[in-house]
């Protein structure tokens, strides 16, 4: 197949994101997956035979920044009729049909157990010409293992899906009807890709699911083959041992299953970064039961409690949602009372946004914008203050920086991280890029830090 389409077919593609690391790691495997199949990646919509967004569906405004692109896409459309136009991933997912109801000039729809197949489906609309929507739940198990196995490295970090869906159905959450039951990716394939992209440059792994802590849990009937045996610290150290493999993070843990052999490991193994994403939700044991987090804010405590007793200074973050239903101002200022006891290093907040589908969406006391967008802008500021307290507590101290290129902020300063996943801008040469490297601190900011290299 592959020659064939590059002897006959082969076609220049743009891929356009939307959404989370994880969409951002299917959108690099699916371009690999193309390229193998003889096409071509170009940068630029204006250039491609092909587009194929890969949206998000957690909050409405995703849904209405797809649609406002494809509105964009349109005009290239009607200039170019034989243009190939695709929307796969979670709203795709989602939507369906819907989908060609309000964009008719849309020629595919693919989800997200249908990756795999968009090359077939890219030849299949070459030979007939008509209108695809592939959103079947039903994969066989080897199928999106196939499709991992075409991710590549593009620079020297990677991403690697060791597990894909979710079985927590949170009140507010659509991740579980459009990413599919939970299951894991078998370990040895897992650290062979890890093998793989170490020998192409990369030296720091990040590991991606839904929920990192319940791999190799419980059975498959995601399109993933089971992983059995081994758990997610044991995946952890597996991956550690790779040869070239120097940084090592995941994303997401759910709090209902850290464990406490995984916190344990922070401090057991050297390669694990000391950074933890840690989502809340809400400081209110009231709404995290309206929301079915299945546990308490005494509960999470107790597991930041933890995790700093075993690694003094790791870096904390979470997501928070404002304004689910029902939330009153007693509610919410629990939630600004749990963001004072954690003091979280980042914070992604946003307010509640009904998905279709999802129970939080029928629940009474739907609360207006403006209040949503009122505690929102109090919960931020009081984020900016522990973010910048926490970073200017590493005024005067040396850190090991992994130098990721040239920094936004210019001068010809290079830009990297610390094991807390904190932004240093430092004056030195271009030749260290890739490598980890003492910086003092020197100064320290919202957004990022500015430090001096260690000779």
């Amino acid at each position: 197949m592959a020659e064939e389409l590059s002897l006959t077919l082969a076609k220049s593609f743009f891929i356009r994101t939307f959404g989370c690391q994880m969409n951002a790691h299917d959108s690099s495997t699916l371009a690999g997956l193309l390229t193998a199949a003889g096409h071509r990646q170009v940068g630029s919509a204006e250039e491609a035979d092909i587009i194929l967004l890969n949206t998000c569906t957690v909050r409405d405004k995703a849904d209405q920044k797809v649609y406002s692109q494809l509105g964009r896409y349109r005009l290239l459309k009607l200039e170019r009729p034989e243009m190939i136009i695709g929307v796969g991933g979670c709203m795709a997912q989602g939507e369906g049909r819907r989908v060609l109801s309000r964009a008719p000039f849309v020629d595919l729809v693919f989800g997200t157990q249908t990756l795999h197949r968009v090359a077939e489906m890219i030849d299949q609309m070459e030979q007939g010409r008509r209108k695809m929507v592939w959103i079947e739940m039903d994969q066989p198990p080897e199928a999106l293992d196939e499709f991992y196995a075409n991710s590549r490295a593009e620079g020297h970090k990677a991403f690697i899906t060791v597990m894909q869906g979710c079985e927590n159905h949170c009140a507010y959450c659509i991740v579980p009807t459009v990413r599919g039951r939970e299951g894991s990716r078998p370990a040895d394939e897992i650290v062979a890709e890890a093998e793989r992209l170490a020998a192409q440059g990369v030296v720091e792994v990040t590991l991606l699911g839904q929920n990192v802590n319940s791999y190799g849990l419980k059975g498959s009937t995601s399109g993933l083959k089971a992983s059995t045996g081994v758990n997610f610290p044991e995946l952890v150290r597996r991956v550690a041992k790779v040869e070239g493999v120097e940084r090592l993070r995941f994303t997401t843990s759910h709090p209902k299953d850290l464990s406490d052999e995984l916190i344990a490991l922070f401090a057991q193994e050297p390669k694990l970064m000391t950074h933890i994403h840690l989502p809340l939700q809400a400081g209110s044991d009231r709404i995290l039961k309206l929301m079915n987090r299945r546990y308490t804010f005494g509960h999470y405590l107790g597991l930041v409690e933890k995790l700093r007793a075993a690694v003094p200074g790791i870096a904390l973050s979470s997501d928070m949602i404002v304004g689910f239903p029902g939330e009153t101002e007693e509610d919410f200022e629990g939630t600004l009372e749990a963001m004072r006891k954690v003091e979280y290093d980042f914070l992604f907040s946003f307010k509640y946004s009904p998905r279709r589908g999802t129970p939080a969406a029928e629940m009474e006391g739907q609360l207006p914008d403006k209040v949503k967008e009122e505690r929102l802008a109090r919960l931020q500021e009081l984020q900016k203050v522990h973010t910048l307290k926490l970073n200017r507590a590493q005024i005067g101290s040396v850190r090991a920086v992994m130098v990721d290129g040239r920094s936004r902020s210019g001068g010809g300063q290079l830009m990297g991280r610390t094991p807390e996943n904190k932004i240093v801008n430092f004056t030195g040469p271009a030749e260290l890029v890739t490598k980890t490297v003492e910086v003092e601190i020197i100064d320290a900011y919202i957004n990022s830090m500015t430090g001096r290299l260690v000779q």
